[in-house]
């Protein structure tokens, strides 16, 4: 009898029938550990102190260096980014964020900008040594002509080194989220990404930005990048 009802259960039919309501629950369960974390470590996300993405930032810039925070959310990485910097730039878009930043997360040596960064006119700004971007651009469209366009419009404080520190999800964290995809199922961390990376696409993007990556690890299924823009680039908008 046991035999039978175990047959039955993983059956060829019932498999096609339930895959893809199983694969979104896996999907939904995600969602709902995320926000059920956040209540119970008092509004803030765990993933900030298991992940400690924000030290790796932190690491590779340099004492003394202004540094423009594209997608600066409440404000926590600017506000420890300017422990080390000389001056930090924080741009968001959603303007609670950037009240929550301000309330929260000033500092004298932080400026908190609420506007659109693939729009905001950067030759506004001091002089830049460092671009920094953590889970950010992947909610870009047009993420090459946007490199492009901040790569010549900036106002770099050395030309021979445009620096640049990405943090972006990786499509092949584990075989079901390529399998989601495979079957249709929603896959990506969070649906407003246009794109999640493998090493090599993000290679070949970061390539026709004219951007060279540097160094590049591997850190709980995201890539964390080093990079610096060509000197030699010229600004054009691709097709």
């Amino acid at each position: 009898m046991k035999k039978f009802i175990k047959r039955a259960i993983f059956s060829k039919t019932l498999a096609k029938l339930f895959i893809k309501p199983i694969l979104r629950c896996h999907s939904k369960c995600y969602a709902l550990a995320s926000r059920y974390s956040v209540i119970l470590n008092n509004g803030i996300h765990p993933k900030h102190r298991i992940l400690k993405y924000k030290e790796w930032f932190l690491e590779n810039i340099e004492p003394g260096w202004t540094v423009l925070d594209i997608g600066s959310n409440t404000g926590m990485l600017p506000c420890m980014l300017a422990q080390k910097a000389k001056f930090v730039y924080g741009i968001e878009i959603n303007d609670e964020y950037v009240s929550i930043a301000k309330t929260q997360y000033a500092n004298d040596n932080i400026e908190y900008i609420c506007a659109d960064a693939t729009t905001y006119n950067y030759a506004s700004c001091k002089l830049i040594d460092c671009i920094t971007m953590s889970n950010v651009l992947e909610h870009i469209e047009g993420r090459v002509d946007f490199l492009k366009r901040i790569i010549h419009q900036v106002n770099w404080a050395r030309e021979e080194q445009k620096r640049f520190l990405f943090r972006v999800p990786q499509i092949d964290r584990e075989w079901l989220v390529l399998y989601k995809k495979e079957m249709g199922v929603e896959y990506r961390l969070d649906p407003t990404h246009y794109v999640e990376y493998t090493l090599e696409s993000f290679t070949k993007e970061m390539d026709e930005a004219g951007i060279k990556i540097i160094n590049a690890d591997i850190h709980f299924a995201e890539i964390y990048a080093v990079c610096e823009a060509s000197s030699e680039l010229r600004f054009s908008h691709t097709k």
